[in-house]
């Protein structure tokens, strides 16, 4: 009887430790910064038009953000970059587009998000201004390292000019890292 009972306590036990990573809840870190365009450079731009009506251009582009002391913390370590490589579909800087995005921590940890983005020409809200805005949303795709669990969601708001190369960015993440 009594090796009954540590036998049927062993296995309840057993049994718990299988699902108590899945019963508990992974703590949420949520940053937001800003990224000025002095620390912004659009390493490759090409852009083809379409023809079909003006100013419709398929653009593909690498941007890279580079981070000084004042970085962002995520996950412990500072952000030291954050390449963005992509495409848009954009009339006079109206449309849709999609962006692979790899930040680098200073410890090398990478962490990926895929992002689409949606863009409206800033000038028809007013003649003044030059270029586009656009809003970004995706998922964390995947990490190294330390960050190889690492799971959430990318937003980014940001006001850009192809043909200047200009772009500044505001970004919100929320993370998680699942244990492996």
């Amino acid at each position: 009887m009594l090796t009954t009972r540590k036998t049927r306590a062993a296995l309840i036990g057993a049994a718990l430790a299988c699902f108590a990573p899945a019963s508990f809840a992974q703590e949420r870190t949520r940053i937001s910064f800003t990224v000025p365009a002095a620390v912004t450079k659009y390493t490759a731009q090409h852009v083809l038009p379409v023809g079909d009506v003006p100013g419709h251009e398929v653009r593909i582009f690498d941007i890279v953000r580079t981070f000084g002391a004042d970085a962002p913390v995520i996950a412990g370590q500072r952000l030291k970059e954050i390449r963005s490589t992509g495409y848009s579909d954009y009339t006079e800087l109206n449309g849709p587009g999609v962006s692979y995005n790899v930040w680098t921590l200073a410890n090398g940890d990478r962490f990926f998000v895929r992002t689409q983005i949606v863009s409206h020409n800033a000038s028809w809200a007013d003649a003044k201004r030059k270029g586009a805005e656009n809003k970004t949303a995706g998922p964390i795709t995947g990490g190294t390292g330390k960050l190889a669990g690492m799971r959430g969601m990318s937003r980014n708001a940001s006001s850009f000019d192809p043909k200047s190369g200009a772009n500044e960015s505001k970004f919100d993440l929320e993370y998680w890292i699942e244990a492996r």
